[in-house]
């Protein structure tokens, strides 16, 4: 199965995926027009690594930007109950790693599955919110699912395969024309290129 990418990044000019990238994140970055999903990938940046191979308070707020929370039973979890599965789950995926790089697909026992996996067994988490608390640990190699982006990529059935084959096709062409369009609207580094693909397909989703 492979990728449909959105319109804004088949057209020739970057310039309405560029549009789409300063409505979500400000004219200016986080400024007061941004959406307060823009919030989600700044939130307490402080101890982020520090806290790369476990779940804290701040990553549950993070995902109340993009409108998904946990429940208290699931938030002790994640945060007390399996806090030490969850770490060595995290610390088996490896460090962030940009997912264009993974010549290999995944297989049923692939750390990062088994993290999905075990996220997805906590009461009231599923496939949406499991991808964005692995998004918060590892932004630049777990793409965030939801069903605007997964209809608008054609990734309903499977998302993070064919996502890692488009950004590697034609010698990363996608993957670099992600970074120039973040580039171009002035986003930090830390706006990884699988969120900038987020973003522009969850805005051309939205809005068709």
């Amino acid at each position: 199965m492979s990728v449909t990418l959105p319109p804004p990044l088949t057209a020739d000019s970057d310039d309405v995926a560029v549009a789409l990238l300063r409505q979500y994140y400000g004219s200016t970055y986080l400024d007061t027009g941004c959406y307060t999903g823009a919030y989600f990938d700044s939130w307490a940046p402080h101890n982020r690594d520090a806290d790369s191979n476990r779940f804290t308070a701040d990553d549950l707020v993070a995902i109340t930007f993009l409108s998904v929370n946990v429940t208290a039973s699931a938030a002790r979890e994640l945060l007390v109950t399996r806090a030490s599965r969850f770490a060595e789950l995290l610390d088996a995926v490896g460090p962030d790693r940009d997912l264009v790089d993974e010549a290999d697909g995944l297989t049923p026992d692939a750390p990062i599955l088994l993290l999905e996996d075990e996220l997805r067994s906590v009461g009231d988490i599923g496939r949406t919110i499991a991808t964005k608390l692995m998004a918060r640990k590892r932004p630049r190699l777990v793409p965030i699912y939801d069903m605007v982006v997964g209809r608008v990529l054609n990734t309903v059935m499977v998302h993070r395969d064919p996502i890692r084959e488009a950004l590697r096709a034609d010698g990363g062409a996608l993957h670099t024309r992600l970074l120039r369009v973040r580039a171009a609207a002035a986003l930090p580094g830390e706006i990884s290129a699988l969120r900038v693909l987020d973003v522009i397909s969850w805005m051309h989703g939205k809005s068709n």
